[in-house]
C-alpha cells in the first residue's frame, strides 16, 4: 500500500488538514438551564403576551446601550420600520443605503416611500465608504444607514461629520454588533437611532426579536405609535388619542423570546471574549498568509457575528472558486459571504421598485444598475466566509491555519490540475 504524502493538497488526493470534529466548536446558539428556566418561568405565570418581562429586557438594552429609550419588537425588520417611521419623513426623501447587508436594512423604508441610495462600501470594513456618502448627497437626502456589518463597526468619524454638515439623521443598524464599541461608545447609540436583531444567529439571541434605541422621545413616541396599542393607553401626551388604532401594524415582541433575550445577553459578554480569542488567533496566522481579516484599529472593539476574511490576490495565486474548493477539500468550512449585493437585485434593477413606492407626481426614484458599485463588487467577490468558531479549542483553529498554509504552499500544482479547471468553471457558472 502506498504511504500517503500528508503534505499533499486534499484536492489532489492528500489527506484533509482539518481532521476535528466541528459540530460542537460552531454550535450556535448556545441554549442553557437558564434559559430553559427563564422561558417557564413565563409560561407558568400564565402571562404569555405582555408580560413586564419585556419591559425588563427593554431596561436591560437601554443601560447595555446607556440610551434613555428602548422598545423591543417582534423581529429586527420591524424595530427597523419603526425606525423609519420615527424620523418623520416625507414620500421621495431620499436615504443612503449599503448594499453590502442584509435585506432589511433598506426595504422597509419602501412603506413610507423613502428613496433608498445605494452606496460604494470602503475597503478597510466594508462599511459605508465617507466619500462616497458625499457624492450621493441630494438636495433630497434626509437620513443615512449605517450597518456594522459581520461586528465591525463603520467609519463613525467621518459618517457622523458628514451627517452634522448636512443635517442628516443616522439609523444605526447594530444586529452584527451586541457589543461593540467605537471609541468607547457602544454600538446601537452613535447614531439618532439604533436596532438590534435578536434573531436566532445573532450574538444575544431570542429566537426571534428586535430592539429599538433611542435618545429622542419624539422618535420613541413615534415608534409606539406605529405598532403597541399597549404603549399608547399609558402615554400622557396629545399622541395618546391613536390608542384605538396604533398606526396600523402590530411589532410588540412575545415575552417568551423576551425571557431568553435577557438571559442570553447576561451571557454576551463571555461569549463574545472566546469568540474574539479564537478568531483573533486564527487571524494572525492568516494575515500572515496575505489575507485580510479585519482586525480592528484601536479605538475599536469589535465582535464576530461572522468571520469574514479577504483574499488579497496580488498575493495569492488562485482564483476564488478555486481556493475556496481546495479549502473545502482541506475540511474547512468556508463559502462565499451569504449576502447578496443589494443593487444587484431583480426587485431594484428590474423595476419592481416603483410599485413600492408612493412618490409625489413627476418624482422618479434613482435607475438601479448592478453595475453602478464597481469597488464594493469588485471587493465583494473576494470575500470568504469561515466559521465563527464560537466554542472552538486552539487545536481546530490551528488545523485550519495548516490548511491555508497547505492549499497555499501547493498553489501552483493545484492551479494546473484538473480539478481547478472543473471548480473554476463552477464558479463561473455557480
Amino acid at each position: 500500500m502506498a504511504i500517503q504524502n500528508s503534505d499533499r493538497p486534499a484536492l489532489l488526493g492528500g489527506p484533509a488538514a482539518v481532521t476535528l470534529d466541528q459540530r460542537e466548536a460552531n454550535r450556535w446558539p448556545l441554549l442553557t438551564a437558564e434559559d430553559e428556566q427563564a422561558a417557564l418561568a413565563v409560561m407558568r405565570d400564565g402571562n404569555i403576551s405582555t408580560h413586564p418581562v419585556i419591559r425588563e429586557l427593554e431596561r436591560d438594552y437601554a443601560a447595555f446601550t446607556g440610551e434613555p429609550y428602548a422598545l423591543a419588537h417582534s423581529n429586527g425588520t420591524a424595530a427597523l420600520i419603526a425606525a423609519f417611521f420615527a424620523l418623520d419623513l416625507q414620500p421621495g426623501e431620499e436615504v443612503i443605503v449599503p448594499s453590502a447587508t442584509f435585506w432589511a436594512s433598506v426595504l422597509p423604508m419602501l412603506w413610507f416611500g423613502l428613496v433608498p441610495v445605494f452606496c460604494e462600501s470602503e475597503p478597510e470594513r466594508m462599511g459605508l465608504d465617507p466619500q462616497d456618502i458625499e457624492q450621493k448627497i441630494t438636495e433630497r437626502t434626509r437620513a443615512i444607514v449605517v450597518v456594522h456589518l459581520w461586528g465591525l463597526p463603520s467609519k463613525m468619524t467621518e459618517i457622523l461629520a458628514i451627517a452634522h454638515k448636512h443635517k442628516l439623521r443616522i439609523i444605526e443598524d447594530a444586529s452584527h454588533a451586541h457589543g461593540a464599541t467605537w471609541r468607547g461608545k457602544p454600538c446601537g447609540a452613535l447614531g439618532d437611532i439604533g436596532v438590534f436583531s435578536l434573531q436566532g444567529d445573532k450574538l444575544a439571541p431570542a429566537g426571534e426579536g428586535g430592539v429599538f434605541l433611542c435618545h429622542d422621545y419624539e422618535y420613541y413616541e413615534r415608534a409606539i405609535l406605529l405598532g403597541d396599542i399597549t404603549r399608547i393607553l399609558a402615554l400622557e401626551t396629545p399622541a395618546r388619542r391613536f390608542a384605538a388604532t396604533s398606526f396600523g401594524i402590530k411589532t410588540r415582541m412575545a415575552p417568551i423570546s423576551a425571557a431568553i433575550a435577557r438571559s442570553q445577553l447576561k451571557q454576551l459578554p463571555k461569549r463574545n471574549r472566546r469568540r474574539n480569542e479564537n478568531i483573533v488567533h486564527l487571524s494572525q496566522r492568516l494575515e500572515a498568509l496575505n489575507f485580510h481579516t479585519f482586525l480592528p484599529p484601536v479605538h475599536i472593539e469589535r465582535v464576530y457575528f461572522e468571520f469574514i476574511i479577504r483574499h488579497e490576490p496580488e498575493g495569492i495565486p488562485l482564483p476564488m472558486p478555486v481556493l475556496i474548493r481546495a479549502l473545502q477539500a482541506e475540511g474547512c468550512l468556508v463559502a462565499a459571504p451569504r449576502y447578496p449585493l443589494l443593487h444587484q437585485q431583480p426587485f431594484f434593477t428590474e423595476g419592481h421598485v416603483l410599485q413600492s413606492l408612493r412618490l409625489p407626481p413627476g418624482l422618479q426614484p434613482p435607475a438601479y444598475q448592478p453595475d453602478a458599485l464597481p469597488r464594493t463588487e469588485a471587493a465583494n467577490g473576494m470575500l470568504i466566509r469561515l466559521p465563527a468558531f464560537p466554542n472552538a479549542e486552539m487545536s481546530l483553529l490551528d488545523e485550519y491555519a495548516a490548511a491555508f498554509e497547505k492549499v497555499l504552499k501547493h498553489a501552483q500544482e493545484i492551479l494546473a490540475s484538473p480539478q481547478a479547471a472543473e471548480a473554476a468553471e463552477a464558479g463561473m457558472t455557480g
